[in-house]
């Protein structure tokens, strides 16, 4: 026979297990399809509601569905008002935010979302987007995924339509992040430290410092963007 122990695990697992995916299809697929940050607490809460109910031996099958149920309703009446209020939408998961604008990274932006350059570019690779100088608009949304508005001369054309021989495709290397040399990428492009003061003097930037972001891509060339408090 099986221990007493174990069959009501296996009973509260399989009814918690049911409640879940009840609790789920009632709150909707946006939980799984966009992950805010309240949508995570909520999740993490949810787990750790049946988690520690299953393990807790003075806890029944009751006090799962009950404590799964009210989570429920509270998440629907949050999600309610989050639909009728823009001011509660906006503090509960945030509002988009204007990371790049008119081609230029704004730190301060930046730093508030808790990013850092190489954050910046894995997110933009994930667009498509290798390269910061083809951006002029770039938002952050609330559920972290950025959303780019490329300059006109970047916007996609197809070449052949046009009969241009388009030039062999070449990886853009970061050589700076928030005025800190990539020595591996610099090495990569066979350039050291005296071509890249160099070229940033050719910008007006006479410090490695000042640079918030700089690449070298062999098709575009050098390209450098200075802290907005420098040009």
């Amino acid at each position: 026979m099986f221990d007493s122990v174990f069959f009501h695990l296996t009973i509260e697992l399989l009814f918690g297990f049911i409640g879940l995916l009840i609790a789920v299809k009632i709150i909707g697929k946006r939980q799984v399809r966009q992950i805010s940050p309240f949508d995570f607490v909520s999740a993490v809460v949810l787990g750790e509601l049946l988690g520690n109910a299953i393990y807790n031996m003075e806890t029944n099958i009751l006090h799962i569905l009950y404590g799964l149920a009210v989570w429920t309703v509270l998440l629907v009446l949050i999600e309610k008002i989050v639909q009728k209020s823009t001011k509660a939408r906006m503090m509960i998961e945030g509002s988009p935010k204007l990371v790049i604008k008119n081609g230029q990274v704004d730190y301060q932006v930046l730093k508030k979302e808790k990013l850092d350059l190489l954050e910046l570019t894995s997110l933009l690779r994930g667009q498509n987007t290798f390269s910061i100088r083809e951006i002029e608009y770039a938002i952050i949304e609330p559920n972290g995924v950025i959303t780019v508005i490329k300059k006109p001369e970047y916007q996609s054309v197809v070449k052949s339509d046009m009969n241009i021989a388009a030039p062999p495709a070449r990886i853009t290397l970061p050589l700076i992040l928030d005025g800190k040399v990539d020595y591996n990428n610099l090495q990569a492009a066979e350039k050291d430290v005296k071509w890249l003061e160099k070229n940033l003097k050719k910008q007006n930037i006479s410090r490695i410092e000042d640079v918030i972001y700089a690449e070298w891509n062999q098709n575009d060339g050098f390209y450098a963007q200075a802290r907005q408090s420098t040009k």
